[in-house]
């Protein structure tokens, strides 16, 4: 097949490739999502008691346009705190819960499980994650997920970080990890099958790649989106068109970078979490650890209006020099941040 000039693969930001998206896909998917125009799409305005719902992909289910961080949830000290957050997160409209198998060494899964009691699980969409990469590890993490979290069935399970470009050969290759999580949906213990990671765009875009190359479609992504972001490594505009076309929900993370974003004094909490959600994201995924936190994070969604471009482009230009070299987002620049990489048993 031959392309035409216009069709070339092409990356707005470094004058690379992107597989499979052309600078006219990249340009009409930019624009009717908002990416270039920062108008937000029509399918985003629903609302539930005042919280925005938004479409997860094609999935044909519908999440709040916010969603509850699992690893914050295991910060309070006492367990009775993280409970509390979680169901009043719940009863204020959150229905989008975060988790994974290596926070706090599983303890954000067992306080997630316990709030999830008392019929409090059939109000929320249930997402947590697996580092294992093998088919063995893989399956193991899954059945201790589910024992934690106290259910038979988790609506999302992810590959989590995916931070290094050799990830995604190894959880698609024989005896890999993608195994065991199509014999656990095939089994009725998952519905819905996605991957996270925070490192670098290029390795989204190779894990893509690769799920092609198997036949298969994600139905979540998860990757930091935030006013930093948008210039430096920038998953926005790399990864996010990519997601649009293929209709895989999108799930936005480190919209504050854990406050450090606030540090650098461009931007304020609200506006970063408008930012992530001006995007087409699916849900917005913020850490929560107390409830002057969750009463920012309501205050985000319930507030929320599409923004209008000079608002997007008067926000970026504030942003800009700070940015730029990465120090407001250190899990892309340094190993801190992975926890696979200092425990790299958890892959198999």
């Amino acid at each position: 097949m031959h392309s035409t000039a216009n069709d070339t693969k092409f990356d707005t930001v470094r004058g690379r490739t992107i597989p499979g998206v052309s600078r006219r896909e990249f340009l009409k998917a930019a624009v009717a999502t908002g990416v270039l125009s920062g108008t937000l799409p029509g399918w985003a305005v629903e609302s539930e008691g005042g919280m925005p719902l938004r479409q997860l992909g094609r999935t044909g289910v519908k999440v709040s346009a916010i969603g509850l961080g699992g690893y914050h949830i295991g910060i309070p000290k006492d367990e009775s705190d993280g409970i509390r957050l979680i169901r009043s997160a719940i009863d204020r409209g959150i229905t989008f819960m975060d988790n994974c198998w290596d926070y706090h060494e599983g303890n954000s899964e067992v306080r997630m499980g316990k709030a999830l009691r008392d019929g409090y699980r059939q109000k929320a969409f249930l997402m947590t994650k697996i580092d294992g990469q093998t088919k063995t590890s893989a399956a193991k993490q899954i059945e201790e997920s589910l024992q934690r979290l106290q259910t038979d069935r988790v609506d999302l399970m992810q590959f989590h970080e995916v931070i290094r470009m050799g990830d995604p050969d190894r959880i698609f290759a024989e005896g890999g990890g993608m195994e065991a999580a199509l014999e656990a949906k095939k089994a009725g213990k998952l519905r819905f099958i996605g991957f996270t990671g925070h490192k670098d765009p290029q390795i989204h875009l190779r894990m893509l790649e690769v799920a092609r190359a198997h036949e298969f479609h994600f139905d979540a992504v998860q990757m930091p989106l935030s006013v930093m972001d948008a210039h430096f490594r920038s998953f926005e505009r790399q990864v996010l068109p990519v997601l649009v076309k293929e209709e895989i929900g999108v799930l936005g993370m480190k919209s504050l970078g854990s406050g450090l974003i606030l540090q650098s004094k461009t931007a304020q909490a609200i506006e970063c979490l408008h930012y992530a959600m001006n995007l087409p994201t699916s849900t917005v995924i913020t850490g929560i650890e107390r409830m002057e936190l969750l009463d920012q994070a309501v205050e985000a969604a319930r507030t929320f209006k599409p923004l209008s471009q000079e608002a997007v482009s008067a926000l970026l230009a504030r942003t800009a020099d700070a940015a730029a070299a990465g120090k407001f987002e250190p899990f892309k620049t340094t190993t801190g941040y992975d926890g696979t990489a200092h425990h790299p048993q958890w892959l198999g």
